[in-house]
This record gives structure tokens, sequence and C-alpha cells, in this order.
């Protein structure tokens, strides 16, 4: 019997990756990974290893997931050890869990690594700390798009109960959540980064108000990490991202 390793793979800087999770990479005799995974990290593969891309875009997907679920299990029936490399962390919006609750199923042995999600990584490098004292002292992961979970006492709490918002794979979606925020209460001078490819060379971040941001959606599209809350505001003082980067720049001038 082969094994299964569930890796999150960080959310773009490649060396965010964990240890653990790079040992999972250079053991695997397969590699499944996810459109969001940095491809550096799959030069740490064996030279033998069997790579599969596994990536998903709105509305274009190379595998589904129960086609993913299904290759999982075909490889580690072969005794191979399967690595399922997975962008962020496999837990936080990744369908981890589903897939370990198929291999549990199965029988087959497996492990979750957990990685750094975006939720986190982004705003970090992009100076904006999601907690902060006398700022915000709670924060909430969501969805850009929950069919289940649209309903006014959903906006309703996250208006009343949390301080900083964190909104996954929700650029498209953002002017009608917006618009369910300030309905149900928040207010529309609440500070707000959108965060493009954070971590990476390629990172790119927007501010303004629930009232104005709107006016820069075109600035941005997907991955990007969408922040609400008054913490956005210590961005001012603390981009360190933004400034290293433009110090690498100068000196490559």
């Amino acid at each position: 019997m082969g094994k299964v390793y569930l890796v999150g793979a960080g959310p773009g800087d490649p060396e965010l990756l964990t240890i653990k999770g790079l040992r999972a990479i250079k053991e695997a005799d397969v590699i499944l990974f996810d459109r969001l995974v940095n491809g550096e990290l799959l030069g740490y593969a064996k030279q033998d290893a069997e790579l599969i891309y596994c990536g998903k875009q709105p509305g274009r997907h190379a595998l589904i997931q129960e086609e993913i679920n299904a290759m999982l299990c075909q490889f580690a029936n072969q005794d191979k050890v399967v690595t399922r490399l997975k962008g962020g962390d496999p837990l936080i919006f990744g369908r981890g869990g589903e897939e370990a609750f198929v291999l549990r199923e199965q029988g087959i042995p497996f492990e979750i690594v957990p990685g750094i999600t975006s939720g986190s990584a982004a705003p970090t490098y992009a100076g904006i700390p999601l907690t902060h004292r006398n700022v915000s002292s709670s924060v909430a992961f969501i969805a850009g798009y929950n069919p289940e979970k649209d309903t006014s006492d959903y906006w309703r709490s996250l208006v009343r109960t949390v301080e900083t918002l964190c909104i996954y794979m929700g650029v498209k979606r953002f002017p009608d959540m917006r618009d369910r925020l300030v309905e149900h209460g928040m207010d529309q001078e609440t500070p707000v980064a959108i965060i493009h490819w954070g971590t990476t060379k390629q990172q790119k971040t927007i501010t303004g108000t629930l009232a104005t941001i709107t006016d820069q959606l075109d600035e941005v599209s997907n991955p990007s990490m969408i922040i609400i809350g008054e913490v956005v505001k210590l961005r001012e003082h603390i981009q360190w991202f933004d400034e290293l980067s433009a110090d690498l720049v100068s000196s490559e001038l």
C-alpha cells in the first residue's frame, strides 16, 4: 500500500513552503498539483516523478474533483507515494477535507501537511496585520461565493461580530458582497485592500473604502485576497514588501 500526502504549498513565495512539505515533494512518485502552486517547487521532485496538473479556473477545470480523488486512490493502490500539492493550506478552501474523506473510506494511509494560507500571508506582505491591539481582535475567513451562506443572518452576523474580513475568490462578486455588507450595517467608509498575487513578484495592492474601491476593480483579478477592516489603514506604516521590492528594482537599474 502506498501513501498520500495532502500538502499546502503556501501562498506563492516558494520560500514559504514548510520543511515537511518539501520532504513530501522530494519523496513523491506522483505529484498532483494545482494552478496556484509555484512552479519552482516542482523542481525539488525526483527526476522520474510523474507530475499531473490539476489546475482549476472559473469555468475551466483541468480535472474535476471526483477525478482527482480517483487518481489519488489509484496511484496509492499501486504502492506509490503520492503528494497532492495545493496552494495555500489544504484545509482552508482547498477541498483537502474531501480528499481526506475519500482516502479514509478507501483505507489508504495519508498525512495532511498544513501550509501558509493566502488569507494571512497576502495581507502580511501588504503590510496589513489582521489583528492589532485596539484595532481588531477578531478575523473571519470567508469564500467569495457560497450560496448556502448567502442569507441576511449570515451577513448581519459578520458585520456585528467580526472586525477584520478576509475574502477568498471574491473579486468578481465583490460589488454584490459590498452591497450586502452595507445593507446590514457596515459603514461605507470602512477601509478595503485587494491584494493580487500576494507574496510574489507580481504582487499588487489597491486600497480604498467600501464606497470607492469598486472604481479600481479593473486593476486586479483573481487570484486576489480582499481585506476589509480598520487594520487596512496600518498599511501606511508597515508596507515593507513594497519598499523591499522597490529597493531591489532600484539596485538592478
